[in-house]
């Protein structure tokens, strides 16, 4: 599972970047941007609930 959301993320950080790169979809590249940031922060609790369990 974990795999699987890093994978987002990274696919989503992409995303973003191409978007900057080449000013695509303005509001969209800051909705991306918190999606990550979301994903990322999930996926830090998740691995510390791992490690207690």
């Amino acid at each position: 599972m974990l795999g699987i959301i890093w994978g987002i993320i990274v696919i989503l950080l992409v995303i973003w970047l191409i978007g900057i790169i080449f000013h695509i979809a303005g509001g969209l590249i800051n909705i991306l941007l918190v999606i990550v940031l979301i994903l990322v922060i999930w996926n830090l609790i998740q691995m510390a609930r791992n490690r207690r369990g």
